[in-house]
C-alpha cells in the first residue's frame, strides 16, 4: 500500500489517510440526501436516486484515488443538480431522461478534450494570479455555504443576506464547533476537524436538537433510474445549448476545485502546474458519464475535499476511503443522517478561512493581475457558482490586459476562455 499510493514519499501514513477520508466524507455526506430531494422534483424516484448518488460518488472517488492518486472526492455536484431539475426539466420542459442524456454527452465532450489533452493545456495556461484567486474564491464559496447551512446567515428581501437567529441552539452549536476546531488545530491536535464535527454532533444529540436515527437499512431499488438516460433525445438541436452549459460548468467547476484544493495541499509545481492532471481529468469526465448511466446529474470533484486535505490527506488512499464510505452509506443511511448540517458547517467554514490565503499569493503590484482575481473571488460566493466567478474573472482579466496595452501578456487560451464566457453570458 505504501508503494502503490506513495505514502512515505508524500509524508503521510495509512492512519492519517483514513482519518482524512473520514473527514472529507462527513463534510460532503449531505449530498446523498440533498441530491435525491432535488432530483425527485423532476419525477425521478427518490430512493433510486439515493442509490445512484452513492454509487456515482463511490465509483468516481475510488477511481480518482486508484488512477490519479489524488485525495479528491467526487459526487453529483450542487448547482448542477439544481440546473438539471429546475432549469432543464422544470423550466424548459424536457424529461429527466433527456436531461440525463445531455449530462452523458457533456461528459463525452469532457473526456475527448481530456484525452487529447486539450483540457490539461487549458488548465496549465491559466495565469498564476487567477489560479490563486480561484483558490480563494472557492474558500469564500465554502464560507457562504457553511454560514447558510448553520443558519448564521439567512436571506433578506432588502439586503439579500442578514444575520440569522444567533440565539438558536443549532447556530450556537455551529459557532461552538468552529471555535473547537480552531482551538484544536492551534494546539496541533491531529484530526482537529473531524473531532470538531463529532463533538458538535454528540452534543446536539444529547441536547435533543438532533436525533440518532439508527444504523442499518436496506438499499432502495435502483432500477427506476438506472440506464434510463435518453441520448437520442438529447441530440436534438434544441439541447445543444444545454449540453454546452453542462460542459462549461463541469469543466470550470472541476478545474477550479482541482486547482484550489490541490494548491492548499501543496501539490502544485513551482510553475503552478498540476502533476498527473491528465489522469484526474479523465476520471472527472468518465465519472460524469457513469453518473448519468446510474441515474444522477453531473458527478464532479468536490471542494469539501479540502477538509480531508487539512486533516492530512495527501494521496489516493484518502479518496479510496471516501469511496468505500459512500458504498457503506447504501446500508448505513440512518447513521449518516445522524450528522446534521450544523455539525459539518463549522468544518467548511474553517477550511474557507484556510483557502482564503490564496489572495496573498497574487501579484499585488499589478492591478491587471490582482483586480480580476479579487472580482473572481467575490463573484463566486455572491452568485453561488464557481463557474460564474471564473468566467467573470477571465473576462475582466482579458479586458484589463487589452485596454492597458498589454495584449502580449494574454495567453491565447485565456482570451479564448474569456470569449466563450462572453458568449455563454450573452446568449445561453
Amino acid at each position: 500500500m505504501d508503494k502503490f499510493f506513495k505514502l512515505s514519499e508524500s509524508g503521510t501514513t495509512v492512519r492519517t489517510e483514513i482519518l482524512a477520508g473520514l473527514t472529507t466524507f462527513l463534510t460532503m455526506a449531505y449530498i446523498i440526501f440533498v441530491n435525491p430531494q432535488i432530483l425527485s422534483t423532476t419525477g425521478m424516484d427518490s430512493g433510486a436516486v439515493f442509490v445512484a448518488t452513492c454509487l456515482a460518488a463511490a465509483l468516481g472517488t475510488i477511481a480518482m484515488g486508484l488512477y490519479a492518486n489524488y485525495p479528491i472526492a467526487l459526487a453529483p455536484g450542487m448547482g448542477l443538480n439544481a440546473y438539471f431539475a429546475f432549469a432543464v426539466v422544470g423550466g424548459m420542459g424536457y424529461s429527466w431522461q433527456v436531461a440525463l442524456g445531455a449530462v452523458f454527452l457533456s461528459g463525452c465532450i469532457f473526456l475527448v478534450i481530456s484525452v487529447l489533452p486539450i483540457r490539461e493545456w487549458i488548465v496549465n495556461s491559466i495565469p498564476r494570479s487567477l489560479k490563486m484567486a480561484i483558490s480563494a474564491g472557492i474558500g469564500f464559496f465554502l464560507g457562504i455555504i457553511a454560514l447558510e447551512e448553520s443558519g448564521i446567515v439567512v436571506d433578506h428581501p432588502a439586503t439579500l443576506v442578514t444575520l440569522g437567529d444567533v440565539t438558536s441552539a443549532p447556530v450556537l452549536l455551529a459557532i461552538g464547533g468552529f471555535v473547537v476546531i480552531m482551538a484544536l488545530d492551534a494546539l496541533k491536535v491531529t484530526g482537529a476537524v473531524i473531532l470538531g464535527i463529532l463533538a458538535t454532533t454528540i452534543v446536539g444529540i444529547l441536547l435533543g436538537i438532533s436525533s440518532f436515527n439508527g444504523v442499518f437499512d436496506t438499499p432502495p431499488d435502483p432500477m427506476p433510474v438506472l440506464g434510463q438516460l435518453d441520448i437520442a433525445g438529447a441530440l436534438n438541436a434544441g439541447l445543444i445549448a444545454i449540453i454546452f452549459v453542462f460542459f462549461m460548468v463541469d469543466l470550470f467547476d472541476n478545474t477550479g476545485t482541482l486547482i484550489g484544493v490541490l494548491h492548499r495541499a501543496g501539490m502544485l509545481t513551482p510553475e503552478g502546474k498540476l502533476p498527473r492532471i491528465g489522469k484526474a481529468l479523465v476520471v472527472d469526465s468518465t465519472a460524469a458519464m457513469a453518473g448519468a448511466v446510474l441515474g444522477t446529474s453531473t458527478t464532479t470533484s468536490y471542494i469539501e475535499s479540502a477538509a480531508g486535505i487539512k486533516a492530512g490527506g495527501r494521496t489516493g488512499l484518502t479518496a479510496v476511503t471516501v469511496g468505500v464510505l459512500f458504498l457503506l452509506s447504501l446500508f448505513l443511511a440512518p447513521l449518516a443522517t445522524s450528522v446534521p448540517a450544523y455539525a459539518t458547517a463549522p468544518a467548511l467554514l474553517y477550511v474557507a478561512c484556510l483557502m482564503a490565503r490564496g489572495l496573498i499569493e497574487m501579484d499585488w503590484e499589478d492591478v491587471t493581475e490582482y483586480a480580476p482575481g479579487v472580482v473572481m473571488a467575490l463573484v463566486m460566493p455572491l452568485t453561488y457558482s464557481i463557474a460564474t466567478g471564473i468566467g467573470v474573472g477571465f473576462i475582466v482579466y482579458a479586458l484589463g490586459k487589452i485596454l492597458s496595452g498589454r495584449f502580449s501578456q494574454l495567453h491565447p487560451v485565456v482570451l479564448l476562455i474569456a470569449a466563450l464566457f462572453v458568449v455563454k453570458f450573452a446568449f445561453v
